[in-house]
C-alpha cells in the first residue's frame, strides 16, 4: 500500500499545484462565482478540499505511531463545517494548500505497512464515534480530493479554461521501453 500512497500523495500535490496555478490566473469574480457545484465556486471547492484534509489529518494525529510531521498542523484553523471558509484571501488559501500537501507527503514517507492496519477511533462531523483502519482512511482522503478536483475541473471548463491532463497515469513511473505485442 505504501507505494500506492506515495503515488497518490505525489499526484495530489501535482494536481493541486496545477489547479491553484490556474485559479490564481482567474480574476476574483470568476474564481468565486457560484457555478452550481456542491461548494459553489472554484474557490469554494478548493477550500472544501482543504477543510476536509485538515479534519482528516487531525484525526490521524491519534495514530499510535504519533507522526511528528503532523505537528505542522498546529497553525491551521480547526474547521467545524465542511463548507467553512478558512482564509480571507486566495493567496492565503494557496499557501495553506501547499503546506498541507507537504504534510501529506511527509506522512506517507514516515508511515509504513504495519501502520495502515491500525484502527483509528475518531468522530465524524456529526460527532458520531467511528473506528476504521488507517490505510483505508488514507485511501478515502485521496479519493475525496480526486472527487472534488474533478468537480473543480468542470468549473474551469465552464469558464473556458482548459486544465490539461488530469490523469493519474501521467504520474505513474515508466517501467522501461515498451515491448512489441505478441
Amino acid at each position: 500500500m505504501k507505494q500506492q500512497f506515495t503515488l497518490m500523495a505525489d499526484y495530489n500535490a501535482w494536481m493541486n499545484d496545477n489547479l491553484y496555478r490556474l485559479a490564481a490566473g482567474l480574476d476574483e469574480g470568476d474564481r468565486s462565482r457560484d457555478l452550481g457545484a456542491f461548494f459553489g465556486s472554484i474557490e469554494g471547492t478548493l477550500n472544501h478540499i482543504l477543510v476536509a484534509d485538515i479534519m482528516w489529518m487531525n484525526r490521524f494525529r491519534v495514530h499510535p505511531a504519533r507522526y511528528r510531521c503532523l505537528d505542522a498542523l498546529e497553525p491551521f484553523p480547526a474547521p467545524k463545517a465542511l463548507a467553512e471558509t478558512l482564509y480571507s484571501s486566495f493567496a492565503e488559501l494557496h499557501r495553506a494548500r501547499d503546506t498541507m500537501d507537504r504534510i501529506i507527503i511527509d506522512l506517507i514517507e514516515v508511515s509504513d505497512e504495519q501502520d495502515y492496519a491500525v484502527p483509528l477511533h475518531y468522530r465524524n462531523v456529526k460527532g458520531e464515534p467511528l473506528t476504521r483502519a488507517f490505510g483505508p482512511l488514507l485511501m478515502h482522503l485521496f479519493n475525496h480530493q480526486t472527487h472534488h478536483r474533478g468537480q473543480a475541473t468542470t468549473l474551469f471548463y465552464q469558464l473556458g479554461v482548459d486544465v490539461g491532463v488530469t490523469d493519474l497515469l501521467v504520474r505513474i513511473p515508466d517501467q522501461g521501453p515498451a515491448t512489441p505485442d505478441r
